[in-house]
């Protein structure tokens, strides 16, 4: 992802929740990179004119980050913008997909017609994740099948991260089994700028070296750990009406250049 890519987009924003805020890649003290970061920084290399915004709060719902986030993406005029959204519903009880994408599908018109080209994700399959999460599984599949039936009526550019048994791989997690690690991250802008044709489709797919086996009892304990350091406390949140977000702007409001993280 070196090589200068070949495109004509000027003013790039991202829209949605955690994941495009970069939680995963980095934290609150030095700041998230993630990989909308990583997308702007393939797209600005040899586009001195690029600049970006990043619009995206954690723990933000379909409908809030439509409320929120829609409006002032269109009123900077961009030719670029990334939405991904659903998450945060998908994992909630009472989710209705039809109404999540109905939000996701109004984004995608006003942006489009705005004249924004438009992209967005699928999601994996959570349950190869975390296996708590394997009863989601209809759920990812009418969400992802929904969002790829708004982007096809609205010509909006698709990474599908469901089909590829790489995405589920546990080193592009990370600790908390909901957010992108790094690597994670890095794959996205890949998959993101291959989608958009700005480098090879399938760059972003390359292979890992086989994972080391690991014994029953390390797996036990591993999910031990991951319900006493993570799922307890988002159960916590939920029960009182919490979120992470509670309180949090968008790290980056305004179309800026972009400046490479290791010169940053």
């Amino acid at each position: 992802m070196t090589r200068t890519p070949h495109h004509s987009y000027a003013r790039y924003v991202a829209i949605g929740d955690s994941q495009t805020e970069g939680l995963g890649d980095g934290d609150d003290t030095h700041g998230h990179r993630g990989w909308a970061d990583r997308l702007a920084e393939v797209l600005a290399a040899g586009h001195p004119d690029f600049t970006y915004a990043n619009l995206a709060v954690r723990g933000r719902r379909t409908a809030g980050i439509k409320a929120e986030q829609l409006g002032p993406a269109l009123a900077l005029k961009p030719d670029l913008v990334t939405v991904m959204a659903g998450m945060n519903d998908l994992v909630r009880p009472g989710f209705d997909a039809g109404l999540v994408v109905a939000d996701i599908e109004e984004m995608f018109a006003e942006l489009t017609a705005a004249g924004a080209h438009v992209a967005t994700v699928t999601f994996p399959d959570l349950g190869r994740i975390s296996p708590l999460a394997r009863r989601a599984l209809p759920r990812v599949l009418d969400l992802n099948a929904r969002i790829r039936a708004a982007a096809d009526r609205h010509g909006v550019t698709v990474l599908d991260t469901f089909s590829h048994r790489l995405t589920t791989d546990p080193r592009l997690w990370s600790g908390d089994r909901l957010h992108a690690s790094p690597l994670g991250h890095a794959r996205i802008a890949a998959g993101m700028a291959g989608a958009l044709g700005v480098i090879g489709r399938d760059d972003w797919l390359s292979p890992l070296p086989p994972l080391a086996p690991v014994s029953v009892l390390g797996a036990a304990t591993a999910e031990a750990r991951w319900f006493a350091g993570f799922l307890g406390p988002w159960v916590w949140r939920r029960i009182r009406g919490r979120s992470s977000g509670d309180g949090r702007a968008a790290k980056r409001p305004e179309l800026e250049p972009v400046v490479p993280w290791d010169r940053a």
